[in-house]
């Protein structure tokens, strides 16, 4: 499932969609090192920038998630998308893949926007293959014969290593990769509640986020988003016990 084998005129055809990101993150990466095009400006006017979102670059909310800061990000973004993007894309169809996949990625990035300074920058498309890690674990849940055990497992593992590896590693938007796996498992989820149990849900969610509003005030974000990553984990681990 997670091991390619076809040619490249198979693959481009199988996947178109996993096919046009990684042509398009190779492109905007060649345009902002070749000497011949104004490195800059791509930088400077595609990246997510919270301070220049606020001030009305919406843009910049899809933007980043297609823009790398190095040949080594943006190859290991490309991989992993190689890896874990056709399979679900053979399930999904293309329209829902992409679907999926910009959504995770406006998650992470909206959520970057609420949770970050206005003096923060970032790019990448970590975000959005979070959210193909959370859509995953939204099927190991709610739709288990789609997937074996093995694929199951190996899965859950990479997702726990990843989110391990995103408090480790030096200059990683925490924010994006937390909110992106997220985004993609409320995605898959989603469709799995009735209309009264979601319903129910969100009212009980709404009461209790104003209940905890001023508590919530004075707790810094870093905290939340740690406790956030904590939860997360621990359902991950969790499911591959069961």
């Amino acid at each position: 499932m997670f091991t390619r084998t076809e040619s490249l005129r198979e693959f481009i055809r199988y996947y178109p969609i996993v096919s046009i990101i990684i042509a398009i993150h190779a492109a905007l990466y060649l345009l902002t090192i070749l000497p011949m095009f104004p490195n800059d400006w791509f930088f400077e006017n595609l990246s997510g920038v919270n301070l220049y979102i606020m001030e009305g670059q919406y843009w910049r909310l899809i933007t980043p998630t297609f823009m790398h800061g190095s040949f080594s990000h943006m190859l290991f973004n490309s991989f992993s998308l190689v890896l874990f993007g056709p399979a679900l894309e053979r399930m999904l169809g293309s329209g829902r893949f992409i679907f999926v996949y910009l959504t995770s990625g406006l998650i992470a990035n909206l959520a970057t926007l609420l949770l970050e300074p206005l003096t923060y920058m970032h790019v990448g498309s970590s975000g959005a293959i979070f959210g193909l890690f959370g859509y995953y674990i939204a099927i190991i849940i709610f739709r288990k014969h789609m997937l074996t055990k093995q694929n199951s497992q190996i899965i859950i593992t990479l997702s726990v290593v990843s989110l391990i590896m995103t408090f480790i590693q030096p200059n990683i938007n925490i924010t994006a990769h937390l909110f992106g796996l997220l985004g993609g498992f409320l995605l898959g989820a989603i469709p799995y509640f009735n209309k009264k149990d979601l319903a129910d849900s969100i009212q009980v969610t709404t009461s209790w986020a104003g209940s905890q509003r001023k508590n919530l005030s004075f707790q810094s974000p870093i905290k939340l988003i740690i406790w956030g990553a904590i939860i997360i984990i621990a359902i991950i681990v969790f499911l591959a016990q069961r």
